[in-house]
């Protein structure tokens, strides 16, 4: 199907051993109301049921590559190497859309402000009840400087025209856990790539996660002070905790949201 605004969009899925969600992401990708979607899925050849679940999907997936890769920036990398499109977004393997009007509002804001990059809201949701939302992540539109004081997009909510990946880099892979924080950095403050705020929840994400686990959080933190090193920023000693108190203040907006929905 061609679409009627001229624009392709090309999401990639990176996967490995995922056959406990990959269903959910898929089915919110190709249930999409946009015509013209290419669906790339990057497997780091799964040794479980994950090929399998995709092979039933057929020719409904634009790409499928199963190989092993240096972790996932790395076939993220590969996936939008080989994206045609000219608008381009990752979708983990445990993600989805959070309805099927998505890319559809996200061409529209491309269109309307000839903007470069569009992103918005994420909810966080039950692992196995993903009506459930644990929290919102609301974000707002860029201002530089933001990342300085602890803002920075959702990235699953980041689509880019695949333009501005070949022009100023793609994924650094020198990070395990926040090469998409690196990367953001890069086109938003470094770069001043224009960009353009959706304000609705686009995508569910499932609490946990390769960045979300305890063990992990403090090497993701000091890969995103090295982010800040590496595009030549200057950061307060403050930095920690004004990244940490959007956090906070989100889980405590939602409990007193539920308790006040409990009780009425």
């Amino acid at each position: 199907m061609n679409s009627t605004s001229g624009h392709k969009v090309s999401i990639i899925t990176v996967c490995y051993n995922s056959e406990k969600y990959i269903r959910t992401a898929i089915d919110s990708v190709l249930s999409q109301d946009y015509p013209d979607i290419e669906y790339i899925i990057i497997d780091g050849k799964s040794a479980d049921k994950t090929m399998q679940i995709i092979g039933e999907y057929g020719n409904k997936i634009s790409l499928v590559i199963s190989e092993p890769d240096n972790g996932i920036y790395d076939a993220m990398n590969k996936g939008l190497k080989l994206a045609t499109g000219d608008i381009v977004a990752t979708l983990n393997s445990d993600d989805m859309y959070a309805s099927n009007t998505i890319i559809s509002q996200v061409v529209n804001l491309f269109e309307q402000s000839c903007c470069n990059i569009v992103y918005g809201d994420l909810d966080f949701v039950a692992t196995d009840d993903t009506d459930k939302v644990v929290r919102t992540w609301i974000t707002k539109p860029f201002e530089p400087g933001s990342f300085k004081h602890g803002w920075h997009p959702p990235h699953p909510t980041f689509f880019v025209k695949k333009e501005i990946y070949q022009q100023f880099g793609y994924f650094n892979t020198r990070y395990s856990l926040a090469a998409d924080f690196e990367l953001m950095l890069r086109f938003l403050e470094k770069h001043q790539v224009a960009s353009s705020y959706l304000p609705v929840s686009m995508v569910k994400m499932r609490i946990g996660g390769a960045s979300g686990v305890a063990s992990s959080f403090l090497k993701r933190n000091l890969e995103v002070i090295q982010s800040f090193k590496m595009n030549k920023f200057k950061i307060s000693i403050f930095y920690p905790i004004y990244r940490l108190m959007p956090k906070i203040l989100s889980i405590f907006k939602n409990k007193v949201k539920n308790i006040i929905q409990n009780f009425s």
